[in-house]
């Protein structure tokens, strides 16, 4: 079943007298339960397209279709950035349970939620200390946790680990893998590391220099689970890894000759 539609979508920006493409004829059909990669050079729309599918930009030409399930339901997309996005003055518990709370779902389920997802990503004796008495794996955690318990069927992620050394990366692309394929909710992966595109994802979406245009998709038909061991080393990983390292040194140097 579709779940994501994009039709000839532009966006251009205004800057004084002068005009800025970050997006030119996007076409795109992602299914439910999909994880989706983009992979693109620095500026080439990536957030723009991610924070048109969550209603904070809109598109100048074209349009985006979500296929819901449930029309009532609210929020249809949650965004998890690549800054943290934790509140400072509230909890981990706090936190997590923010968005039911805003939507004013009933407490017994709101606090059932919270429980389940905190313990998901282990941060069960934390959950009464604030954003401050954390470190940046732990933040991010919390804004996976409230991601998931707020019960989107569409999940945004925008580069969520690329602040973060390797041993906590890790870490976390696993339990997000481990929720994503309990809950199989449809995830939009934007990274700039082509090893977490192909350990994470079940289709990589390879996009040009500005104005980003989706120039390749490739599909993964790889078992799960996969291993970091696997994805450097197994040939016909090797093979997919060096093609995408090709399209990224093509187009950062025609970013270059911009």
């Amino acid at each position: 079943m579709t779940k994501i539609e994009i039709s000839k979508l532009d966006k251009r920006f205004s800057k004084g007298n002068k005009y800025i493409d970050a997006l030119s004829n996007i076409d795109l059909v992602i299914n439910e339960g999909e994880f989706v990669c983009l992979l693109g050079p620095s500026g080439c729309g990536k957030t723009t397209l991610l924070r048109i599918l969550a209603n904070l930009e809109k598109p100048s030409n074209g349009y985006v279709k979500i296929h819901s399930q449930n029309k009532k339901q609210t929020p249809t997309q949650s965004m998890v950035f690549q800054e943290n996005g934790v509140i400072p003055w509230l909890t981990v518990e706090e936190n997590v349970a923010f968005g039911l709370k805003m939507r004013h779902t009933p407490e017994e389920f709101t606090q059932k939620q919270t429980d389940y997802y905190i313990n998901k990503v282990g941060l069960s004796n934390f959950r009464k200390l604030y954003p401050k008495e954390l470190s940046g794996g732990m933040k991010q955690r919390v804004s996976i946790a409230r991601a998931f318990a707020n019960d989107p069927e569409i999940l945004l992620m925008d580069e969520p680990f690329a602040a973060l050394d390797e041993q906590n990366k890790f870490i976390l692309q696993e339990e997000l893998l481990t929720i994503w394929q309990e809950t199989e909710k449809t995830v939009l992966f934007i990274t700039h590391s082509i090893d977490e595109a192909l350990l994470l994802s079940d289709r990589i979406l390879l996009m040009s220099a500005q104005p980003g245009q989706i120039v390749k998709d490739i599909k993964l038909n790889i078992p799960r689970p996969r291993s970091i061991e696997q994805v450097r080393s197994v040939s016909e990983i090797t093979e997919i890894f060096l093609e995408i390292w090709e399209h990224l040194q093509r187009e950062v140097k025609q970013t270059r000759l911009i």
